[in-house]
């Protein structure tokens, strides 16, 4: 099954947690903390304006992205973890 993301919004993929810090101390599963970043797997057509236009979004698939601790929604598919989110609630994209 796969998650076709409605207007301005996108599905992200967080990425891996970290299991030891760069100290080498290894973090237990009760301290973790989520990633506040991921890739994009998934983003929308594009937001409507009033006039009906659609302005395409600026964040593609693929890429690296961070967003705020709180936004979006947690979501399952297949066993997948996601966050669907505005494109509004991205607060950057990595870039190379």
């Amino acid at each position: 099954m796969k998650i076709r993301p409605l207007a301005d919004r996108l599905v992200v993929k967080r990425t891996q947690e970290e299991e030891k810090t760069k100290g080498g101390i290894i973090i237990p599963d009760t301290a973790k903390e989520k990633p506040l970043e991921g890739v994009v797997v998934a983003v929308g057509s594009g937001k409507a304006l009033k006039n009906g236009k659609v302005v395409a979004l600026d964040v593609k698939e693929g890429d690296k992205v961070l967003f705020g601790k709180y936004s979006g929604t947690e979501v399952k598919v297949e066993g997948e973890e996601l966050v669907l989110l505005r494109e509004e609630d991205v607060l950057a994209v990595f870039t190379k």
